[in-house]
C-alpha cells in the first residue's frame, strides 16, 4: 500500500493538516484497526469498484466517507482496490466546513455526500472524472474554499483555539486551567465549551488522546522500555498509562502489535 501526504494551499494551510492518498495497485483484503487519533478526515474511495468494510455485523462502505473523531477503537475489514484521496483537518478546523455540530460524527463513518448533499456528489463525480492528481486536488481545494466562505462566520476565534491547542500539549495545563482561561479573558468552563463546539471533543479527552498517539508512535518503534515510555508521554505512573492505552486500543501496550493498524505499519516503513 502506497501512502503519500501533500501540503495545502496557502489559502487553506490554517484549517487543513494535508492532503493524502492510500493506493493499491491490485484488489487486496486488509484486516485493520482505527485509533483516537484527534483528527477529522474526508476519503473519496475512486478506484474501480466499491470498497466493502465490515464492523462486527456492520458491512457498508460509502464511496465519499466522513470520518469523525474516533473515539473508540474499532477493527474492519476493506476488499477492493485502493485508491483514495482524503483530506485531513486539523483537530480545530474541521467544523468550519459544516453546518452540522462536528461532534455528532464522532465515532462514525458516515456517507459524505449525505452531509454535502448535491456539491458532494458533483464533487465526487468530478474527482473520478479528472485523471491528475493535482487537478483532483484543485477541484478539492475549490470545494473547500466554498464551504468554508459559508460556513466560518459563525467560528470566529482560529487564532484563539491555535494557542489554546498548543496550551494543551503542556503537561500542566489541567492543573492551571484557571490560569489559562483567566489569560485569555474567559473561564475554564467556557473554554471547555469553546474547544467543544471546535472539534468535537473535550479539552481533557483531546489531550489524552495526545498522550496516547505519543505512546503508540513509541510502542511502535519498539525502543524503549514501557516505563520510560510513560514518563516520556506525561503519564503520572505506568498504570494510568496501561488503563489509557487500553480504553484507547482494547489491548494491553505489552500486548499491543504495530501491524493491526496499516497507518502505523506505514509510519514504520517511513
Amino acid at each position: 500500500m502506497r501512502y503519500n501526504e501533500y501540503p495545502p494551499s496557502a489559502l487553506l494551510k490554517d484549517y487543513v493538516q494535508c492532503y493524502f492518498t492510500c493506493e493499491t495497485d491490485a484488489t487486496v483484503t486488509t484486516e485493520d484497526s482505527v485509533y483516537a487519533s484527534g483528527f477529522v478526515e474526508i476519503m473519496f474511495n475512486l478506484g474501480d469498484g466499491p470498497q466493502k468494510l465490515t464492523n462486527g455485523t456492520q458491512a457498508s462502505q460509502p464511496r465519499a466517507q466522513l470520518w469523525g473523531q474516533t473515539i473508540q477503537p474499532f477493527t474492519f475489514t476493506s476488499s477492493g482496490k485502493h485508491a483514495m484521496l482524503g483530506v485531513r483537518f486539523y483537530p480545530h478546523t474541521a467544523a468550519y466546513f459544516f453546518d452540522e455540530s462536528v461532534d455528532t460524527f464522532n465515532d462514525h463513518v458516515v456517507d459524505y455526500v449525505d452531509v454535502a448533499g448535491r456539491e458532494g456528489r458533483e464533487l465526487f463525480a468530478q474527482l473520478l472524472e479528472a485523471t491528475p492528481l493535482n487537478i483532483k486536488v484543485e477541484l478539492l481545494e475549490k470545494f473547500l474554499l466554498a464551504r468554508l466562505q459559508r460556513f466560518e462566520h459563525r467560528f470566529a476565534k482560529l487564532k484563539l483555539m491555535n494557542a489554546i491547542v498548543d496550551e494543551l500539549n503542556n503537561d500542566d495545563f489541567f492543573r492551571n486551567i484557571n490560569t489559562v482561561s483567566a489569560r485569555y479573558g474567559m473561564t475554564p468552563r467556557y473554554l471547555q465549551k469553546l474547544f467543544l463546539s471546535y472539534s468535537g471533543i473535550s479539552p481533557h479527552l483531546f489531550s489524552k488522546i495526545t498522550r496516547f498517539q505519543k505512546s503508540l508512535q513509541l510502542i511502535t518503534k519498539n525502543e524503549l522500555p514501557l516505563t520510560t515510555v510513560a514518563h516520556q508521554c506525561g503519564y503520572y505512573d505506568q498504570s494510568h498509562f496501561i488503563k489509557d492505552f487500553k480504553n484507547f486500543t482494547g489491548l494491553a501496550p505489552s500486548h499491543f502489535r504495530a501491524d493491526s493498524s496499516s497507518e502505523l505499519a506505514v509510519s514504520l516503513a517511513g
